[in-house]
């Protein structure tokens, strides 16, 4: 099974540190930032499946960026539970009306934290499946079908759906013409390779400046960039 994407926004060292031992010890692959900035840039190469967000933070609180995170469509179902020294309860109101999932109070303990997360994981039906493939500024929904490229939803068909969704899903790899044809088209069009090139030529219009991360690989096929 793969490792439940858990992305961890506090400011607090020790917490922090505390925090990702705990998570990665039980199983989850964890990223930390100690503000805002740093994981609003870490948005464009990856969105986390679960994110534990500090109120209290040095640049921007975390009432702002749960609001932010909810308005944009890439992010908007994204699960988040707020961590917070607050405990009264117009804070825990606060957080919930802004879209948080779960509230948790300094200090906590770790195990009570993880069961949260599995629970909270299992409400969001994230542990038999990846939440979103992305690659820069690109997004796929894979269980809602559903596109976004530098968070604006982009409308497919269900053969250039198939299609992303297979380069995305074998990021950085060359996939073959014949590949590419057996698994979206389910067979074999031998001579109809143009069927293949339109599709990749509209998707790449659709998803706009994004669309050059749909890498020709000359007398082989296509690829998604991975950044190398």
């Amino acid at each position: 099974m793969q490792k439940l994407k858990v992305a961890i926004v506090e400011d607090d060292e020790s917490i922090r540190n505390l925090v990702q031992y705990a998570l990665e010890n039980s199983g989850m692959e964890v990223s930390s930032y100690c503000d805002g900035r740093a994981f609003t840039e870490s948005l464009s190469r990856q969105i986390p499946q679960i994110l534990l967000l500090d109120i209290m933070l040095p640049d921007e609180d975390g009432i702002s960026i749960l609001r932010r995170l909810k308005s944009d469509a890439a992010t908007a179902q994204l699960p988040v539970i707020m961590l917070t020294a607050k405990s009264g309860e117009f804070d825990k109101v606060q957080c919930l009306d802004s879209g948080a999932d779960d509230y948790v109070v300094k200090p906590f303990g770790v195990m009570e934290l993880i069961s949260r997360i599995r629970a909270l994981a299992r409400r969001s039906n994230l542990e038999a499946q990846d939440h979103l493939l992305t690659c820069g500024g690109i997004s796929v929904d894979i269980p809602r079908h559903r596109v976004w490229s530098s968070g604006e939803e982009v409308q497919l068909t269900l053969k250039e759906f198939d299609l992303l969704a297979l380069l995305m899903s074998n990021r950085g790899v060359v996939l073959n013409r014949d590949r590419i044809m057996s698994a979206v088209w389910s067979c074999d069009f031998e001579g109809e390779t143009r069927t293949i090139d339109i599709h990749v030529n509209t998707l790449r219009k659709k998803l706009g400046e994004n669309g050059a991360l749909i890498q020709t690989v000359r007398g082989i096929g296509y690829k998604v960039s991975d950044g190398q």
